[in-house]
């Protein structure tokens, strides 16, 4: 099982625009937020989504992406990174 990093960016995307899209990404299994090792939960930075324990490979997480972004009906990029590991820095935790 995989976990995934993905960015997407709404190219001239808005506030409400990104509202949209992330509830189009939890739709398809995308999360806002990351946890650690210890079990705190953290949020990602703007326009970065967490896809855990997938059986998807990297080709089908990007098309579960696009579908998501086009839900916006704006040009959006997307990055998608297989994860072997995670660490980061200063992420707010997610407020319960």
């Amino acid at each position: 099982m995989a976990s995934y990093t993905v960015r997407v960016v709404l190219v001239d995307g808005e506030w409400d625009d990104y509202e949209k899209l992330h509830g189009a990404m939890a739709k398809h299994g995308f999360k806002k937020t990351i946890v650690s090792d210890d079990g705190t939960e953290y949020d990602l930075p703007p326009a970065e989504y967490n896809l855990v324990n997938s059986a998807l490979k990297r080709s089908e997480v990007l098309e579960r992406a696009k579908i998501a972004a086009a839900t916006t009906q704006l040009k959006y990029q997307v990055l998608v990174t297989e994860s072997a590991g995670r660490t980061w820095y200063n992420l707010t935790k997610t407020k319960p």
